[in-house]
């Protein structure tokens, strides 16, 4: 139970001082953070309340668009927006910085991937030096054309291995990557590479490519098999349950954190 962490968007609902002051309450002892929810109260007094209850940080999220094309269709520049948040993972107290790269950009889906290639090369280096290490996160191929250019975990390998170790990694999340006839294979390529383990379910049928999870053990997904498989690879940090779920965010935070730990328990240790 000591890897359990919560990632914020499960209890969307909840501010940080809520989520942190929940997951101290419930006995969690991580959460993985959000960077809008650190906003709403700012980086330095969000590191207090932190070490106040003592609730340690998996990961940040997130940095990345460097393709410039975002859900919401607003331009952004990538490698600004990253670098900041490479400063906000430093003084949140966590080395994990999740990536979510970027759509399409010009109906062009060869140069859109080569511009995140490129923005790595300028990046790692960034924040390298400062201790923290960039996670490529592929996201399931429904989500290519607004959220990610990479849809599988060997694409994220691909580009994390033109880099030190230390300072690029991949994130394996069940729900864009359990489909995946390769993937068993992809997470032993990753040994030494793997930044995160996010958990939850796919909903049946799937309605919502975005909002079609759930908590562990209502789907198809084998928990136990994937987090052995991350484990075998060399992998035993925090493991986040990370939930987009419109039902879930309209539960009580406290009954969401109790019905989590419960799933956790039964589907994934």
């Amino acid at each position: 139970m000591n890897r359990l962490s919560l990632n914020q968007i499960t209890t969307k609902s909840w501010s940080l001082p809520e989520a942190v002051e929940g997951c101290a309450a419930a006995g969690i002892e991580w959460i993985g953070l959000w960077r809008d929810k650190v906003a709403e109260v700012g980086v330095e007094e969000s590191a207090r309340l932190l070490r106040r209850h003592g609730v340690r940080v998996s990961s940040l999220c997130r940095g990345g668009f460097f393709t410039g094309v975002t859900p919401e269709g607003e331009p952004v520049d990538g490698i600004a927006m990253t670098r900041e948040a490479i400063d906000e993972a430093v003084a949140l107290g966590t080395d994990v910085l999740v990536l979510v790269v970027g759509g399409v950009a010009d109906h062009d889906l060869a140069g859109s991937r080569q511009r995140v290639a490129d923005a790595l090369g300028e990046l790692a280096p960034y924040a390298r030096e400062r201790g923290v290490r960039l996670g490529l996160e592929p996201l399931h191929p429904m989500q290519c054309a607004e959220r990610s250019v990479l849809s599988t975990l060997g694409q994220a390998l691909a580009l994390a291995e033109d880099h030190p170790a230390d300072a690029v990694g991949v994130v394996v999340d069940e729900f864009h990557v359990w489909w995946d006839p390769e993937v068993e294979h992809s997470i032993a390529r990753s040994a030494g590479r793997i930044l995160g383990f996010h958990v939850c379910d796919q909903l049946v049928p799937l309605t919502d490519t975005l909002l079609g999870r759930a908590l562990p053990g209502r789907g198809p997904i084998d928990h136990r098999r994937l987090r052995e498989c991350v484990e075998a690879a060399g992998y035993h940090g925090p493991i986040e349950v990370e939930v987009f779920n419109a039902e879930v965010w309209r539960t009580p935070g406290d009954v969401v954190l109790r019905d989590m730990i419960g799933a956790y328990r039964r589907h994934v240790l």
